[in-house]
Formats: structure tokens, sequence, C-alpha cells
């Protein structure tokens, strides 16, 4: 139900393909969504996180400063930035350490959501490089990150969309993404 073109990877990519989280505003426009590849990421604790082999793509409409769904204020414009802190974001939450005690654990996602925060509003910064990748077929540029949970990248598609992608085990050297041509093939 989305207004613009879903991304996933391209036909190289031959595994498992799931659909994920949407995030829609409170209107029902769908603003973003999500889309996996290869093993769906588990946080159980018999599950060996450097075991786990996936990459997600996040789709986010390119959109411009708007009004808010009820008419109170304004909402803020989308950007490559909102792409990669989905997608930062979204790597935390598919990774964190789950042999911690509870406690500590809140306090360590707490600390690494502010710095994928911090990290997605400084795209041109060091903690960056760029990475060239196929987005339909065309080379297009992307900020990328590795750390030890996995890689992060953001760039913008064509059509007003901006891609964001996390992953671990599987390289995000060799992806390339193209529009996905029939969603429901993700289900």
């Amino acid at each position: 139900m989305a207004a613009f073109p879903w991304y996933g990877l391209d036909e190289a990519f031959t595994g498992r393909r799931w659909l994920m989280q949407v995030g829609a505003a409170a209107d029902g426009t769908v603003e973003h969504g999500s889309t996996g590849h290869g093993d769906e990421p588990s946080l159980r604790a018999e599950t060996e996180p450097d075991q786990q082999r996936f990459a997600v793509v996040v789709t986010v409409a390119s959109r411009p400063v708007r009004d808010s769904a009820d008419g109170t204020g304004v909402l803020e414009a989308t950007s490559v930035s909102s792409a990669a802190w989905l997608a930062g974001s979204g790597l935390l939450s598919s990774t964190w350490p789950t042999r911690m005690e509870r406690a500590l654990r809140q306090d360590w996602l707490d600390q690494q959501t502010a710095i994928a925060w911090e990290l997605a509003d400084d795209l041109e910064g060091p903690s960056w490089s760029q990475l060239s990748l196929p987005v339909d077929g065309v080379p297009t540029d992307f900020h990328y990150r590795e750390s030890e949970y996995g890689w992060v990248l953001a760039g913008a598609a064509r059509e007003g969309v901006l891609i964001g992608a996390y992953g671990r085990g599987m390289s995000a050297y060799g992806l390339g993404f193209a529009v996905i041509k029939d969603i429901t093939a993700y289900a």
C-alpha cells in the first residue's frame, strides 16, 4: 500500500526473502518498510549471532517537510540520514548481545541507539566510507560503515526513494538493489 516502489536485493541473490516491518504515519501513509534476505535474524540464546547470514533492505519515502496528520505541527523531511538511522537501529535490534545481564542490556541498547543516531546525522564524518553498488543496474554511491555487529549503508535511489540496508554474515560489497516487482513474493 506504499506510494513508492519497494526495494530488495536484485536477482543475483537467490536465497530466502521475507517482508518485515512497515512504518506508517498516523493517517496510515506508509513512510518506510523493510525486506529481509537470507536467515531471519534471531536473538534466541541457542542461535549463535556469528552464524547468522542476512541482509535487510530498508526503503524510505523521500518526503519534504510536511504537516503532521493531525495538523498540529510539521514533520521533519526524510533524507539519506533517515535511511541510515533506520538501518542502524535495525541492525542493533537484530544483533544486540544476548549474553548480557538484563539491566545492562537496556543501558547498552540505549547507548548504542544514541550512537547510531549521531552517526546517521554525520554521514560525511570519518566513521563512514563510500561504497558504489548497483541500484536497478545503475552504479550508486552509498555511505557505508562496518562494526563488530555487522554493516550499515545508506543512499538515494531513483523515484524519490531512499535506501538503507544492514546485514551480518553477508558481504555488502557484492550486493545489488532492485525494485521489487511483486511484494507478495516476500510474504
